[in-house]
């Protein structure tokens, strides 16, 4: 599975978006920084009216969601790449996942103490990518030094210095790694790094309840930055998060009412994170159940077969396959078959996000 982090500098928040995720997480939030030192890890169940709405039409028993990992790390301060505070730690455990969710505090509260004595999401986001930056400056570093003696004899090394080198560059003119346009070999070449500033981010700005159906004056500055960058933001009030868990559905319709707002932002950051990592989803579906299965973007039928089983993707014959919208417009599967609206695919078909998919193959 893959793994999102959330990550951000102290008292911004995480803690309490992450057990707003998790819903169940015993992450522990409290107004201190480094109040989380060990990673917290949750798996979240991605919300999808598709899968509903396909059950609902086969009647099944079960509905199986797909879900993503979210691990809370720690806090970063400057210095970060030093091993200031507990750099290293947080730098390691940004270096396992595979997204950046990156909280940014857009709120005003002289109850929470914010690490810098005072709120600027600006130079917040500044720091951090810094670190990062710095970090994988480092790395890049000791790299080219291991290549060095190997530089002479292997064309493979020559190309991933020469990588490396275009990278360094952009690093220390204040870009990232992911500013630079990679080949697919390239990637594989420099994959084993794990880069920071290559992997994908979405900004998380979190605002008070009284500013979440209005944004304020941190809002637009954030938007700005983030689209300098080509990231994604997502507007969420972590705090209004933990106190919906706490409700009924009705108390929690009634509630954000009362804030200006018709739905939190925690549904549209979930789907946005799994968009994010390049994850896409298909259906099976039937009397027994109907299930949510996850895919990378650009994954042929054979491969998303494997997902369900490894001799589905080892006999492969072809694939079934209807988008679930065209699905839901003839009422079932017999009848879609009787309308001919079921296609046959074979081993080069590319799977489309909402398709529904039975697989024929040899055991």
């Amino acid at each position: 599975m893959l793994k999102a982090g959330i990550v951000g500098l102290p008292n911004v928040g995480k803690s309490t978006l992450f057990n707003a995720l998790v819903a169940n997480a015993q992450a522990h939030a409290a107004n201190f920084p480094f109040c989380t030192i060990e990673p917290n890890v949750g798996t979240v169940s991605i919300p999808d009216k598709r899968l509903e709405l396909l059950s609902e039409m086969s009647r099944s028993k079960q509905i199986i969601p797909a879900r993503v990992e979210f691990v809370d790390i720690a806090g970063l301060v400057k210095g970060a790449s030093k091993g200031e505070g507990l750099g290293n730690k947080f730098l390691a455990n940004i270096r396992e996942v595979d997204a950046i969710v990156h909280v940014v505090r857009c709120f005003d509260d002289n109850n929470v103490i914010h690490v810098s004595g005072r709120v600027d999401p600006v130079d917040d986001i500044t720091t951090t990518n810094l670190e990062l930056g710095l970090s994988d400056l480092n790395q890049i570093e000791k790299r080219r030094e291991r290549l060095k003696k190997q530089i002479r004899n292997s064309k493979e090394a020559q190309i991933e210095d020469r990588i490396l080198e275009q990278i360094m560059t952009e690093l220390e003119a204040g870009g990232t790694a992911s500013s630079v346009n990679f080949t697919e070999e390239e990637l594989i070449l420099i994959k084993p790094l794990g880069l920071l500033t290559l992997k994908p981010i979405i900004y998380v700005i979190n605002l008070s309840e009284d500013d979440l159906s209005t944004g304020n004056d941190y809002v637009m500055k954030v938007e700005t930055l983030a689209h300098q960058e080509g990231a994604q933001t997502v507007h969420i009030s972590a705090q209004v998060e933990a106190e919906l868990i706490e409700l009924g559905p009705l108390e929690r319709i009634d509630y954000l009412k009362s804030l200006g707002v018709e739905e939190g932002g925690l549904q549209n950051l979930i789907k946005a994170t799994y968009y994010l990592l390049g994850l896409r989803t298909y259906f099976t579906t039937g009397e027994k159940e109907t299930r949510a299965w996850t895919f990378r973007a650009g994954m042929t039928a054979p491969q998303a077969a494997g997902i369900i089983h490894t001799d589905f993707e080892r006999g492969f014959i072809r694939a079934q396959t209807i988008s679930y919208q065209k699905l839901l417009e003839a009422g079932s599967l017999i009848e879609a078959r009787s309308k001919g609206w079921i296609r046959s695919e074979g081993k080069q078909y590319l799977v489309e996000d909402g398709d529904v998919l039975e697989f024929l193959f040899n055991t």
